[in-house]
């Protein structure tokens, strides 16, 4: 069959290159569709219990993750010029397109008592801003009376302040809202040239639109930085502008499929999608480095071009078919996982992979057969001596001292053992950002002044229409509001309550002492006032439903990490909810993005778990139809294990904890590391049959052939994945050095490790009437070097005088006779 193949390649080149010309135009269009994600990445599957309710907890009271805040701590602030330009910048924001709200000192309302009308009025709580320091600090006294506002947007005992904007749900998950958050941050930096005073940002908006910014630039960053890395080393190894230029011309059209892929479906560039293109670059160069080796390899034999290009067709394109496949398992398994990041991921990267293989095997040979033959200094790395003497040290080692290898690697599983009993898991919502960057240390500001700014609801189900409203209730609200006050992790909480207790505080003039739940006797004539309250701020609404039924005890939480956040809902807050409304017939669920978040990460480990046992499964069961021996299928997979065991270790050891990021990592290298053993192992059939099932030489040949071939391809993975050390996103950072980490590992057990249990176990032996399928492959394991090209299927172009190509390859052939 590959015979056939080649010669189609070879035969029909210029129009398979036309075809994959047309395919790559029609992606670069889909391409120009391509949509960035805006939205708060779902990890918790849709069908999930918990998100139906996060998503009618939405539908009821609107999102709980819309609120952008900027803080601050400066006594600066307080004097009549600066909190001018405190109110001026307050207003400009109120004032942008996609602004629901702004809260902040300046603009407060406070509640107050209209006697006439015997109803609750909200009237600035400033008017206008005083000249003089005694009015303004005056002001601010009665504004520290406002109970309401205490802990939410100021911090009486350090003067710390916030401001808390609403953005519109349209804007919020738009491309609109990048530039609202732009404009945000431009006139917050004009406010604090004017006065000297620091701002800082944090809440999901700003995070997300931040880190969306960080995706795009590192998307171009990488993309270019993998294509600089890999071509550098390639024209090292090759020396050759041809061996780059056309291999990257491959990867180009790959990169330019995986964008147009991403469109075609309809997905949208995430973090996870938004690295595809720079893995396709490290990925794919294998494939072209495999291609060209073996060809230089072949016509260094023989100095006949179109066979070489023939044979390296014949010889390794069922192997590259195989390991392509096998790289693409270790992302499409991802798309088995109920997530939909994950899912997008896995079939954009593994269809793409996939792709590789057959762009690769149709321009490499097609475009080479135009190209003049390889010159001896192209041919030179065919002997570099440094690789020599290191695939001849290897050689030595496997044949002398295999068991000084089978010992160093079950002292370092052993030691990874360790490490990987220390390994933790945990998350958080701000996750990968530098501890030094400025999202964190802001973060941080608010965790120190306002104890978190992470959204999280409570929703209290009375049981009853208008069951919101009877004081028994309020107070049982009210009771679980100042146990969650006093944790330390929690902020002051806000709901109906709250607006109860400053209902009350305004109908005594706003006396701090009086701000609490009415007592039975204050009751009917404070609930008078309410009765009839208009709720043109769409406050009300926010808190309760249309029944009176619900209520929303709205929270925001510090970024402790998965670990402390499932502790504080599970054994604190929940234990205090449960003995509060025992016997009540009311309940009370905890909901909201954060514990959503973090649940999604506990399913995307999960998930990710699942998928390295698949990929392991499936690449098992791949193994078990090539070779068809339950030996082999353990051979070939021990060396590929280690590396993934040892990585875990190192993670143990180095306090780097299991998260999604990480987790990401096992199940891709796995898929690529074992294209190495795929490789050594058909070389090493093809040279048993050669060698009269010797196995002693088929082993020192399979080193010498392709261990070049892995130590390059090993090389250029190592460098193309440790680029990504140099992102802002520690995730990002993980993925790769822990991946370039095990990929180099990986190398060293498929060249040292892998042939010495070949040694060890494997007798060389093989039934003369029962081949497995790797050995039914056409020319696999033959070494029939004298079958020629079927000059007749290929009727080439004419060459530069005139002669046909065909036939100037039968009068080599007539001379080499």
């Amino acid at each position: 069959m590959w015979t056939n193949v080649a010669h189609n390649i070879i035969k029909f080149r210029l129009h398979l290159i036309i075809l994959l010309a047309i395919v790559t135009a029609f992606m670069g269009y889909k391409s120009q569709e391509i949509e960035w994600s805006y939205d708060l990445a779902k990890t918790v599957p849709e069908h999930d219990p918990e998100m139906i309710y996060f998503e009618e907890f939405k539908k009821v009271f609107g999102e709980d993750g819309n609120i952008l805040a900027i803080g601050l701590k400066d006594s600066a602030i307080y004097t009549p010029e600066n909190f001018q330009k405190f109110k001026t910048l307050s207003q400009e924001i109120e004032d942008f397109e996609g602004i629901n709200e702004v809260l902040s000192l300046p603009l407060l309302q406070a509640l107050v008592r209209d006697k006439v009308n015997r109803k609750f009025e909200l009237t600035p709580a400033i008017e206008e801003i005083p000249a003089d320091q005694a009015t303004l600090d005056s002001l601010l006294q009665n504004i520290n009376n406002l109970e309401y506002y205490n802990g939410q947007i100021s911090n009486a005992s350090n003067g710390a302040t916030v401001v808390l904007i609403t953005i519109e749900k349209e804007v919020l998950n738009s491309p609109k809202r990048q530039d609202l958050v732009n404009r945000i941050v431009k006139v917050g930096d004009k406010f604090s040239k004017d006065t000297g005073i620091e701002l800082h940002y944090a809440g999901l908006p700003f995070v997300r639109s931040t880190i969306a910014g960080k995706v795009k630039r590192e998307l171009n960053f990488f993309l270019m930085l993998s294509v600089l890395v890999t071509g550098f080393i390639m024209f090292l190894f090759f020396r050759s502008w041809d061996a780059v230029v056309f291999p990257m011309l491959v990867i180009g059209i790959i990169v330019i499929w995986t964008i147009g892929t991403i469109a075609l479906f309809g997905f949208k560039i995430t973090l996870l999608t938004g690295l595809i293109p720079p893995i396709i670059v490290v990925i794919g160069i294998p494939n072209s480095i495999y291609l060209l080796n073996k060809y230089h390899q072949e016509y260094s034999i023989h100095g006949n071009k179109m066979k070489a290009l023939s044979r390296v067709v014949r010889k390794i394109g069922i192997v590259t078919l195989i390991t392509n496949f096998t790289t693409a398992i270790g992302f499409v398994v991802l798309a088995s996982a109920d997530i939909i990041i994950l899912k997008e991921f896995g079939i954009v990267a593994g269809i793409n992979i996939f792709a590789t293989f057959f762009v690769s095997i149709i321009l490499i040979p097609g475009v080479f057969s135009y190209l003049p033959p390889p010159s001896k200094r192209q041919l030179k790395h065919l002997g570099f001596q440094p690789l020599d003497a290191t695939l001849t040290f290897l050689d030595f080692m496997v044949h002398r001292h295999k068991n000084v290898i089978f010992i160093t690697t079950a002292i370092l599983i052993l030691v990874s053992s360790y490490g990987i009993y220390k390994l933790d898991s945990v998350s958080y919502m701000v996750d990968d950002i530098p501890e030094e960057s400025v999202i964190k240390k802001d973060l941080r500001f608010f965790e120190e002044n306002f104890s978190g700014i992470m959204p999280m609801e409570i929703v209290v189900d009375t049981g009853k229409k208008k069951g919101v409203m009877q004081l028994k209730n309020l107070r049982k609200v009210a009771e679980l509001e100042d146990f969650l006050a006093d944790q330390k992790f929690i902020s002051k909480p806000v709901s109906i309550v709250s607006f109860v207790k400053a209902a009350k505080q305004a109908y005594y003039n706003n006396n701090p002492k009086f701000y609490g739940l009415p007592n039975n006797q204050e009751r009917s004539f404070i609930f008078s006032y309410l009765r009839d309250q208009s709720d043109d701020s769409g406050l009300l609404n926010s808190f309760v439903d249309s029944t009176g039924q619900k209520m929303r005890v709205s929270l925001k939480v510090a970024d402790i990490g998965s670990k402390k956040m499932d502790s504080l809902i599970g054994e604190v807050i929940n234990p205090k909810i449960d003995e509060i409304f025992a016997d009540s017939g009311i309940t009370a669920t905890v909901t909201g993005t954060t514990p959503l978040f973090i649940k999604g990460n506990r399913f995307l480990i999960e998930n990710l778990r699942f998928s390295l046992l698949l990929a392991f499964l499936i690449i098992s069961l791949i193994m078990a139809v090539l070779f068809k021996n339950f030996r082999m299928i353990l051979i070939s997979l021990v060396p590929n294990i280690v590396p993934l065991l040892i990585t875990a270790g190192i993670m143990g050891f180095f306090n780097i904890p299991l998260k999604p990021s990480t987790a990401l990592i096992f199940s891709i290298a796995f898929g690529i590391s074992v294209d190495d053993s795929i490789h050594f192992l058909a070389k090493y059939r093809q040279e048993l049959f050669s060698n009269n099932f010797f196995v002693p030489i088929a082993i020192s040949k399979s080193i010498r052939e392709t261990g070049a071939s892995m130590i390059y391809t090993s090389i250029v993975l190592f460098a193309g994945f440790v680029i990504f050390a140099a992102s802002d996103f520690g995730g990002t950072v993980a993925l790769g050095v822990l991946a370039s980490t095990t990929l180099l590992i990986a190398m060293i057990t498929n060249l040292g490790l892998l042939p010495s249990l070949l040694l060890t176990f494997d007798d060389g032996k093989r039934k003369k009437d029962s081949h497995p399928l790797i050995e039914q492959l056409e020319d696999f394991y033959q070494e029939d070097e004298d079958e020629e090209i079927d000059l007749d299927l290929i009727k080439m172009e004419s060459t530069e005088n005139g002669q046909d190509l065909s036939q100037v390859m039968k009068e080599n052939k007539e001379k080499e006779i």
